[in-house]
């Protein structure tokens, strides 16, 4: 959220990643805001997602009709995408992250946070994050 704020974005704050075990939509709750919810300890082997919703203006939302499309209320545009994380002994890796195959996409390219793609802070993740944007961003 700091981020987000930072540079004259809102999140929004209906909506929250969650642990993923035997049941898909499991605890923990994991809000993409500044909170102080006793959430516990994440372990090595904790499996979860980080889902926000950024918008330009308001953070308000409401939902379609359908029960599944969410607009902001004052239509202003807004962006939502997901990851799936998993806690390992030295960090963190993407379950959601890049194949050797995949397009980098414009934002990687030019991004002024992070250049090239993020796949965990894990010593694995990061040197397979290492070669993947030597290749990738060598194209």
């Amino acid at each position: 959220e700091d981020h987000v704020v930072e540079n004259g974005f809102s999140t929004v704050r209906n909506f929250c990643g969650h642990g993923i075990g035997s049941v898909f939509h499991t605890n923990p709750n994991i809000y993409h805001y500044r909170n102080t919810e006793p959430n516990g300890k994440m372990d090595a082997g904790h499996t979860f997602t980080i889902e926000p919703m950024i918008c330009e203006g308001s953070a308000k939302c409401l939902k379609w009709p359908d029960e599944w499309t969410a607009t902001t209320i004052d239509g202003k545009r807004s962006a939502q995408f997901e990851h799936t994380l998993l806690i390992t002994p030295d960090g963190v890796e993407a379950l959601t992250g890049k194949l050797d195959t995949s397009p980098i996409q414009f934002w990687e390219k030019e991004s002024t946070v992070h250049k090239g793609i993020w796949l965990g802070t894990s010593a694995a993740a990061k040197e397979r994050e290492a070669d993947l944007n030597k290749q990738l961003l060598e194209m």
